[in-house]
């Protein structure tokens, strides 16, 4: 058994807003913040952020899957110098990682989404601002930095097609669409919570009356929100009218299927992200680690691969990225250190993920997120145990 690391010290008990950076500081991996965060935020605004849906078996299972994989590290090479550098949809970025869309960053500190834009601007990473986010996409990218919008289709396809332009006119570089949520998935702890948003949360981007804050039996408040506001006729005619209104790059986020992956790169889309929207939506999708290789094959190049759902560390990454993905999105961290500390917090989870990802690349004998490309890997349970035609290097691959 793995013993737990080292609870962190410096979480003000009264509140999860005193920002003084105490816990930032002493925090040496992401469990740290989880832990940290967990003890300030109210129950039900921490369980609206871990919880999945249903009997979260997708959930725990994004992790178990990722924790599947083992890598072939290299030996005897150069590795003095490693880099972490990379583009993401053809943009320079520090790491091969970017900031997942998440509502309502308001909920847990009140700084909010200008917070976690900071952290990612320092880090030189993409920040993706919700549709749901508390602040407007406005302020957020006058944060600076790289800022991806995630849509979400609306009932109303005016009101969508203006949120493109919105965040067009914002300076957004991409239109990351959702299209896994023709509505929220049935969330178990935010039914039993009756979960609801406080008065001083709202949905900056779009009205969400006051559906959102009123109290419900055996249901979430959220969910009865997003029922009404999503629409669930989202199709690819949708995707072709989006493609055809905007030049921005643009993402399919929520992509399981090699075939729907094809087909997004055959609609022109720029990336599309591998994810089960970290276990909230259908419960007892395929993990999406799992699908991540198949989607690279199918797609074979033709567009970005990322991958989404439970990436927690450095070789979490380095794990995607020779399973295909030229990056990965990290979600609910952003929010433990939001939540523990503030920006400190939230810019301390993303400097932690540049260091363990370092080491990960060098460890594994790889200067850089190009060599990671080469790594082989093992699924546990796996035999090594095969024919020498079997480790003939690949097309490509360094020997």
């Amino acid at each position: 058994m793995t013993a737990d690391p080292p609870a962190v010290t410096g979480a003000d008990p009264a509140g999860p807003y005193a920002g003084s950076g105490s816990v930032a500081q002493a925090a040496v991996c992401l469990a740290d913040f989880e832990r940290a965060a967990a003890a300030v935020l109210p129950p039900d605004v921490r369980d609206f952020i871990a919880g999945g849906s249903g009997g979260e078996i997708t959930l725990d299972a994004n992790r178990a899957a990722l924790d599947r994989v083992f890598l072939l590290p290299r030996i005897l090479r150069d590795v003095t110098e490693v880099s972490t550098r990379t583009r993401l949809l053809g943009t320079p970025a520090a790491l091969p990682i970017a900031v997942a869309p998440i509502a309502y960053h308001r909920l847990v500190h009140p700084d909010g989404e200008i917070a976690t834009a900071r952290a990612a601007r320092a880090a030189g990473a993409p920040f993706t601002a919700s549709t749901l986010s508390s602040v407007p996409i406005e302020e957020i990218t006058a944060v600076g930095g790289t800022v991806w919008f995630q849509l979400y289709w609306l009932r109303d396809t005016a009101r969508t097609l203006d949120l493109v332009r919105r965040a067009e006119d914002a300076g957004c570089s991409a239109i990351v669409l959702t299209v896994d949520v023709p509505w929220m998935g049935r969330r178990l702890r935010d039914v039993r919570n009756r979960f609801t948003l406080p008065g001083h949360v709202r949905a900056a981007n779009v009205e969400t009356g006051a559906a959102a804050h009123e109290r419900s039996a055996n249901a979430s408040a959220l969910a009865v929100h997003t029922s009404r506001t999503f629409s669930s006729a989202l199709t690819w005619s949708s995707v072709a009218a989006l493609r055809k209104l905007t030049g921005l790059p643009l993402v399919l986020k929520g992509v399981l299927a090699p075939e729907d992956a094809l087909r997004a790169a055959e609609f022109g889309v720029d990336a599309v992200v591998v994810s089960n929207h970290g276990g909230r939506q259908l419960d007892g999708a395929v993990p999406s680690v799992d699908a991540l290789p198949e989607v690279a094959r199918a797609v074979s190049g033709s567009c970005e691969v990322l991958l989404d759902s439970g990436i927690r560390s450095g070789p979490d990454v380095l794990r995607a990225l020779a399973l295909g993905a030229s990056g990965v999105l990290v979600g609910r961290p952003l929010l433990w250190g939001l939540a523990a500390d503030g920006e400190a917090g939230a810019a301390r989870v993303l400097e932690l993920l540049a260091e363990e990802l370092r080491d990960a690349l060098g460890l594994a004998g790889c200067d850089g997120v190009a060599a990671a490309a080469r790594l082989r890997t093992v699924r546990a349970g796996s035999s090594m145990e095969r024919s020498p035609e079997a480790w003939a290097p690949r097309a490509g691959a360094e020997v």
